[in-house]
Order: structure tokens, then C-alpha cells, then sequence
């Protein structure tokens, strides 16, 4: 009972009270690119998810046996990145093969997804919160979901600007970082659910 109420802590603090777009502001790239519709949204959010556990699974194990030991810590950077761009082209050569649409409608966020520090900041964070192996894996999906939420979330307020009458002044980039910032003090109300919850 206890393992299961600390997963569901790492889960929910990691997806909602902790959101890793609208609470770390890590990850904007992409949710200020790919967020104006939901269907492109939603497939970059799936392949994030898909990248955050699978670099969760091959550099948690890559630091604690190999980098920690042999007092290698210092490279864990470049050695994540690394996995995590491996990754990503496995990611994109998949969908290039198996989902055409999808990878067009991604286009060149696709690749970003290497660069996205999202994906690099949970396999960091889940050292520095010193989670073991199934926490760290919790975490990243937490997070993986918490990126998605913010998608879809801006994809429906990006698809209801679409229709409203905004000042000319306020047009493109001025109002989609407006209501980003309006999103983001909206997720500030999460910040004791979880310790209530799960006290």
C-alpha cells in the first residue's frame, strides 16, 4: 500500500502540481510550435512519452552501474544526450515508415525532440531526487503525461483563438504567449493537491 500511495505521488506531482511545460518551463519549443492542432499535438506529446521512458530506462541503469562506480558522473550529460538523439531517430525513423502523416505534420519538431530539454531534464531530475529504477520510470511517465496535458490543453485554447477577434497588436506570437502564461498560473492552483491527497 505504501509503494503504491509514493508511485502515485511521483505520478501525480510529476504530471500536474509539478508540470514539466507550464510549472519547469521546460519543453516550450515544441508546445509553442506544435500545439495549433490537436491531432499534431497529440502525436508529439505519444512520442515524447515514448522517448522520456525509453531514455529513462537505458540511462538510469547506464549511470548507476557504469557512470557512478567508476566516478564518472561528470559525463552523465553528454552520455544522455547521446541516448537520447539515438532514440529520437528510432522514433522518427518509425513514424516515417509506419505513420507518413504524422511525421509530416511534426516536421521539423520531430527532430527537436533531441534537443527538447524536457526529455533531457527527467533523466536528470530523476537522479537528483534519487529515485530508483521503478520511481525514475513513474517519473517519466508522470512527465510524459504532464507534457501531454499541456498540449492538448493549448491545443483547445490555440483552436479557440483561432475564432476570436484579437487586437492586431496582439496577433500571433504576442497572444499565443499570453495565454501560455494564463495556462501556467491556472496549473499554480495544483500546488498543495498532492501533498493533501497523499499526506
Amino acid at each position: 500500500m505504501e509503494l503504491f500511495k509514493n508511485m502515485m505521488f511521483i505520478l501525480l506531482t510529476s504530471s500536474i502540481v509539478e508540470n514539466v511545460v507550464l510549472a519547469k518551463f521546460l519543453g516550450c519549443c515544441p508546445f509553442l510550435g506544435v500545439s495549433k492542432k490537436l491531432d499534431s499535438a497529440v502525436g508529439m506529446s505519444s512520442a515524447v512519452i515514448f522517448v522520456m521512458l525509453m531514455a529513462t530506462a537505458v540511462t538510469w541503469p547506464i549511470y548507476t552501474y557504469m557512470l557512478e562506480p567508476n566516478s564518472l558522473g561528470y559525463l552523465q550529460t553528454i552520455v544522455f544526450i547521446l541516448v537520447i538523439a539515438a532514440l529520437v531517430q528510432l522514433v522518427e525513423f518509425m513514424m516515417k515508415k509506419y505513420m507518413k502523416p504524422l511525421y509530416r505534420a511534426l516536421g521539423v519538431y520531430l527532430p527537436l525532440i533531441t534537443t527538447n530539454c524536457a526529455v533531457l531534464g527527467v533523466t536528470l531530475l530523476n537522479l537528483e531526487n534519487h529515485y530508483n529504477f521503478g520511481e525514475s520510470m513513474v517519473n517519466a511517465l508522470g512527465t510524459g503525461l504532464g507534457f501531454m496535458i499541456a498540449m492538448v490543453l493549448f491545443a483547445g485554447v490555440r483552436g479557440k483563438m483561432e475564432s476570436s477577434e484579437v487586437p492586431k497588436s496582439f496577433q500571433g506570437i504576442p497572444i499565443t504567449l499570453i495565454a501560455a502564461s494564463i495556462v501556467s498560473m491556472s496549473f499554480m492552483g495544483f500546488a498543495n493537491v498532492a501533498n493533501g491527497i497523499f499526506k
